[in-house]
């Protein structure tokens, strides 16, 4: 029990003293970084899910003409 006391209190100490928390102004810049990229990221995905689906839909009507 004392040993997991020490760790919890080894952690709090890492947390609090030693880890490098960023400014709200740069949080805020970086949040705004990930949600462009993950916008960006997930049109390049639908306009290549729509491209293939259409690719899909052409090979299947040529089946059905043959």
């Amino acid at each position: 029990m004392k040993k997991l006391l020490a760790n919890i209190q080894e952690a709090y100490n890492e947390l609090r003293y030693k880890v490098s928390w960023p400014s709200k102004k740069t949080l805020v810049k970086s949040a705004i970084i990930v949600m462009i990229a993950s916008v960006v990221i997930a049109l390049i995905i639908f306009i290549m899910d729509r491209i293939v689906n259409s690719l899909m839909h052409l090979i299947y009507s040529l089946q059905n003409v043959l």
